[in-house]
């Protein structure tokens, strides 16, 4: 019996990104390749990539290079494969550019693997005859993706994330995922529960529903009609063994009726909500054609936390936009200063190839762009401390996820996504535990698990640890 072939997949960016890597590694798994975590006893390495702004891209092709100068230390042969969003907007120019690439495959082409990665081996060491396969096929991948294994998904923990939705429809002037990822499309609702059942069964107890623009979420129910996103929650919850469920990433625009009533009426949604908005300048908002305003966003956020007063929000900030004013910045600080937030993401904007924003005529300074993310992320984090030091002596329940740094610790996910240190046996991991919060630090929470016995669980099974909880008020 010959030896398994060894994969390692690297992934750079988005929760989609590590979607994707794990369906790359569970088809790949039915051929013969089992997992490695390091490139350098693998047969084949994947990386899996972000095309979002440029320093990630630039690494994409560091780790090319370092990975062809370890392979001709090593003296050994490797198959490298770059997939993702990098591997469609560049396709053949990754071949040009990096030596020692044997295939080159896009987003919406990873279920092809096994087939590509048998063409790569029959080339053998013909790399100038690499493969690029970057074409937005017909078929859905997700119908060709071979499942994760029950062993796979215990191995991967109690949560997971689900694909619901990929590409963008709005156009965004700075952004690229309409022209990687595609058009707007929707998983069918039947094929998204089948698949969460099938986590829920190898023991996931928390889903994150996530999409390039996932409440445009329009997938089609049993009876063939569009379904949105609060219509696919409500019946992911519903899946036994299911407790927690998340969604991300999501546009204003599309915070409906429907969506914001499931955060009142469904405790197993999470209060935790990332919608982006990238600035707080009406200017800036148009030349980004994001199709709102601030008014809306203020709007959106008084109608959700109406909903759900204990929500906390996350979004994600652009600075230096071509032709941003200090007036223009000033505004961004402002609405960060009126609605609080408990996390973000904040980026200095970076030209994309090929978007609207690349050619606009003020480009600002990289000198300008530093200060002002400098400033916008320290009011940022200044809110986070408040929100976290606000949960001290506060009790709500944790998924407790995996070991800790110390024996006898674990690890668990508040609801508002805070790491959380408890003192807790092994076996507890996988199941829901109420904690009340003695300390906060910069990077996590830690606190005592309140009463009760814990519960095994199971397929099936809610598991939980007896105990009683109060919200945290956002």
């Amino acid at each position: 019996m010959s030896e398994p072939r060894k994969l390692y997949v690297r992934s750079f960016g988005c929760q989609m990104n590590v979607y994707d890597a794990q369906r790359m590694t569970d088809t790949l798994a039915k051929e013969g390749f089992v997992e490695t975590d390091t490139a350098e006893d693998a047969d084949l390495v994947i990386l899996n990539t972000c095309h979002i702004r440029e320093k990630a891209a630039e690494k994409v092709y560091s780790e090319l290079g370092r990975l062809r100068v370890a392979q001709e230390e090593a003296g050994r042969r490797q198959m490298v494969a770059v997939a993702g969003c990098v591997a469609q907007a560049e396709g053949a120019e990754i071949l040009k550019r990096a030596r020692g690439v044997d295939l080159v495959v896009g987003p919406q082409s990873y279920h092809k693997l096994p087939e590509l990665v048998a063409d790569a081996e029959r080339r053998g060491s013909n790399r100038r005859a690499g493969i690029v396969e970057t074409e937005f096929p017909v078929e859905d991948k997700f119908d060709f993706l071979a499942p994760p294994s029950r062993q796979a998904i215990a191995r991967r923990g109690p949560t997971a994330f689900v694909t619901v939705q990929e590409g963008c429809d709005k156009f965004c002037t700075f952004c690229v995922v309409p022209y990687t990822r595609g058009a707007e499309v929707s998983r069918p609702v039947a094929k998204i529960l089948d698949e969460v059942a099938r986590l829920a069964d190898g023991g996931v107890r928390e889903v994150t529903l996530i999409g390039q623009n996932v409440n445009a979420y329009h997938g089609a129910d049993a009876g063939g009609r569009p379904a949105g996103l609060a219509e696919l929650v409500r019946k992911v919850a519903e899946v036994p063994g299911i407790a927690r469920v998340r969604y991300t990433t999501s546009h204003p625009r599309d915070m409906d009726d429907e969506l914001i009533a499931a955060h009142r009426e469904l405790p197993a949604l999470m209060p935790y909500l990332h919608l982006p908005v990238q600035s707080g300048s009406n200017r800036i908002l148009a030349a980004m054609n994001r199709k709102h305003d601030r008014e809306l966003f203020f709007a959106t956020v008084e109608r959700v936390r109406a909903a759900r007063p204990d929500i906390a929000f996350s979004s994600d900030f652009i600075v230096g936009f071509p032709g941003e004013t200090d007036e223009d910045f000033a505004d961004t600080m402002d609405l960060v200063e009126r609605v609080g937030f408990a996390g973000a993401f904040s980026f200095k904007y970076s030209s994309r190839p090929g978007t609207p924003a690349a050619t606009m005529e003020v480009q600002l300074p990289e000198e300008v762009k530093s200060q002002r993310i400098y400033a916008l992320q320290a009011l940022l984090d200044r809110q986070k401390a408040a929100f976290d030091a606000a949960c001290r002596g506060r009790r709500f329940e944790i998924l407790l996820e995996k070991p800790g740094r110390f024996p006898g610790q674990l690890i668990g996910r508040s609801p508002y996504l805070q790491s959380v240190v408890v003192e807790a046996p092994r076996e507890a991991i996988g199941t829901l535990a109420t904690v009340e919060v003695r300390a906060v630090s910069t990077k996590s929470l830690s606190g005592d698990i309140i009463g009760g016995e814990f519960f095994a669980g199971g397929a099936g099974v809610e598991p939980r640890l007896v105990g009683q909880s109060e919200t945290v008020e956002a």
